[in-house]
């Protein structure tokens, strides 16, 4: 059986007393030593984000190929370790899985043995989907932004638009949608047709007969209903 240490700083933390090195090291000390064990080798990544995975971090990934069962890891954290509650659980599961206790000092102790296992994984299930969430509302949200700031953010170029590179707010290379000149008449003639009383499916057979182009009838309501707004 190996026992293992694991710390870790990022650039802005080095300087921080509470997340040092030296105060990690002291407590994973102590933490073994209560549990009638010596840390046997450290890992440690310094100027690593956390939210790099452990296994991208150079560190992490060595801890993660020396571990074989019946080895443990102590660590003071549970953010030292991993990126996010989705990365813990399914990390936590593989240690479990191959034998390896992991002990967080502010998780309470093993979260892998049967003591507060439970617990912390019920938590992190839950944390986890919560964060999963919330990326999800956050890029939704964005998404929407950019969009009514007239970025184009992939997908189906909408009709009557075309894609121009430019540069967003901060000067960085960035899409546009615009007014594409050569649809511009088409897009005019419907929305005309439209507020004559045209139905859809005759604004479609006039503007093919008129131009030539076979407009959706999907595209015709939905220009229908953007009216000047466009």
């Amino acid at each position: 059986m190996a026992v293992y240490g694991y710390a870790r700083v990022s650039t802005v933390e080095q300087a921080a007393s509470g997340n040092s090195l030296d105060t990690q090291r002291s407590i994973l000390s102590g933490v073994a030593q209560s549990e009638g064990m010596e840390i046997g080798r450290m890992f440690v990544d310094r100027g690593v984000s956390g939210s790099k995975p452990l296994e991208d971090r150079r560190a992490g990934s060595e801890l993660l190929s020396a571990l074989e069962a019946g080895d443990v890891v102590f660590c003071a954290k549970l953010d030292r370790m991993f990126r996010n509650a989705s990365d813990a659980l399914t990390t936590l599961q593989t240690f479990k899985d191959k034998g390896v206790r992991l002990f967080l000092k502010d998780m309470g102790g093993d979260v892998t043995g049967n003591g507060v296992s439970a617990l912390v994984f019920t938590i992190l299930a839950g944390v986890a989907q919560f964060e999963r969430e919330r990326i999800a509302e956050r890029v939704a949200e964005n998404r929407e932004r950019l969009v009514a700031a007239g970025r184009f953010v992939g997908g189906r170029v909408p009709f009557g638009m075309r894609v121009v590179d430019g540069e967003d707010e901060q000067g960085r290379p960035a899409r546009f949608l615009e007014p594409d000149p050569e649809k511009e008449p088409i897009v005019v003639r419907i929305k005309g047709l439209r507020s004559d009383g045209f139905t859809v499916r005759a604004v479609q057979s006039a503007v093919q007969k008129e131009f030539g182009e076979r407009v959706a009838l999907a595209t015709i309501s939905k220009l229908s209903n953007e009216g000047d707004a466009r």
